[in-house]
């Protein structure tokens, strides 16, 4: 289970361009988005690297 925290993330819209990246990187990734504890939790195959790189060119950088 890989898990970020998106400080960026506010909004139900932020949440969904969370989930639509996250199945940019692994299509068939199960992702949670809490937006009120601002977490989103996937479950993978894929490198946490690339689930990073992807959300922060998405606008929603992890925090470290």
């Amino acid at each position: 289970m890989i898990e970020f925290e998106l400080q960026d993330m506010t909004c139900g819209h932020c949440a969904g361009m969370v989930n639509r990246t996250v199945k940019l990187v692994d299509p068939a990734a199960k992702v949670e988005v809490d937006v009120a504890s601002k977490k989103v939790k996937i479950e993978s195959s894929e490198d946490r690297a690339a689930f990073a790189e992807a959300l922060t060119e998405a606008g929603y950088p992890p925090a470290a």
